[in-house]
């Protein structure tokens, strides 16, 4: 049932995406840069068995409709752990723990397991976006208040949305990503004279030996992508999950069986082919587009060959967003490695609000020190880049 809020205004909170006209959610989340948030995405999520209850990511999305028209909408998840959000708030939990406070369950607004930037709340265009957060917002904390959850975060924001929130009493914690930005370059070689010289020869080396390798590297999108390949993806993401991040394996097979052919249009599949076999790959990178953003997320590989997670990761992807046109590529998680092959560090925040007052009150008293770290911490690695200085014009 829905419940009244305040005319013209009716609020539900809906546990299932599928219960949610598609056409009504993606108006409004079609024009965001982001492709995360659009429902087939988290649809898919939900229907696929990877986001649930039972995975410990229980949907509970809010929805504010005008009449029978929804105006306004986020994705939430009641979390009752901490994994697959890639911003590490365990030691928030471990204070609650040390103070005799339930830390979870929790309330969260983000993609499941998508470290990119771009959550916020939907809104339609022509509506009173002020009036409409205020509902959502107090909406939020009845809602927290009601179920007992000890706050609300939102991760991996909008940069825009962010300040909007932190007038409602949002606290601001800065963490950092790396991104890389297409500077105008006419090609690979252009990209290539951002860097010293000792790193472009060690570039060209690392692409040297997959050439070598006797692979073939194929760059697929949309529509070139074979059905076939849809069931793969499954498979190499797995194998890189076993061999590197135990208890990361939070996407089923049927995920990624089921991108084909709804969600087709944004996928991109970097796929290494060895001479022996042209129609499987040995490698594979999974990536998404929408307009002129390119996110890297998956990759996996059933041999192993030098560079080729390079190559099909980093290098392959920034020259065929060079040459579509791209202007930001997010490759995901991780980075030690990604600094050096021209993705600098670049900030991101999330936002929270603990109900416990003791809670709030030493997060509000810490939180300016923590970003100050995290600035010093981004400042330090953005100085160490191999970057020809007269080259590079980076915007952060």
């Amino acid at each position: 049932m829905f419940k009244s809020f305040k005319s013209p205004y009716s609020v539900k909170w809906q546990q299932r995406m599928a219960d949610i006209p598609q056409s009504a959610w993606d108006a409004l989340a079609q024009p965001l840069k982001t492709p995360f948030l659009e429902w087939e995405w988290l649809n898919n999520l939900e229907i696929s068995g990877s986001a649930t209850a039972r995975t410990g990511w229980q949907p509970c999305h809010l929805t504010i409709w005008k009449g029978q028209e929804l105006v306004a909408a986020a994705p939430f998840y009641v979390k009752g752990h901490s994994y697959g959000e890639f911003v590490f708030d365990h030691q928030w939990a471990n204070l609650a723990a040390r103070l005799g406070i339930e830390y979870y369950p929790k309330l969260l607004g983000m993609t499941p397991f998508t470290p990119a930037e771009g959550y916020r709340f939907l809104m339609a265009p022509g509506e009173d976006e002020f009036t409409l957060t205020e509902i959502m917002v107090s909406q939020i904390d009845h809602f927290c208040d009601r179920n007992g959850l000890s706050g609300c975060n939102f991760l991996f924001v909008d940069p825009q949305w962010r300040k909007t929130m932190e007038n409602y009493g949002f606290t601001s914690w800065l963490h950092h990503s790396y991104i890389w930005q297409n500077q105008g370059f006419s090609g690979f070689d252009d990209y290539l004279k951002m860097f010293n010289a000792n790193q472009r020869r060690n570039i060209k080396r690392e692409r040297k030996s997959v050439e070598q390798a006797g692979l073939t590297i194929k760059t697929l999108a949309g529509e070139e992508i074979p059905h076939h390949l849809f069931p793969l993806i499954y498979r190499f993401y797995s194998s890189t999950c076993d061999k590197f991040y135990w208890g990361s394996k939070y996407l089923t097979r049927q995920f990624f069986e089921n991108l084909y052919p709804n969600y087709q249009h944004r996928v991109v599949l970097v796929a290494a082919f060895s001479k022996n076999n042209p129609d499987h790959p040995v490698g594979l990178s999974f990536c998404l587009r929408k307009d002129e953003n390119l996110y890297g997320r998956y990759w996996g590989s059933l041999q192993e060959f030098d560079c080729l997670h390079f190559e099909a990761c980093y290098y392959q992807p920034i020259n065929w967003a060079i040459q579509q046109g791209i202007t930001l590529f997010d490759p995901g998680a991780g980075g030690q490695h990604k600094r050096r092959r021209g993705f600098p560090a670049t900030p991101n925040y999330s936002l929270h609000r603990f109900y416990n007052q003791r809670m709030s009150q030493i997060l509000l008293h810490y939180i300016d020190e923590i970003n100050q770290m995290e600035q010093d911490e981004i400042d330090a690695i953005n100085q160490d880049l191999p970057f020809n200085k007269q080259e590079i014009n980076l915007q952060f």
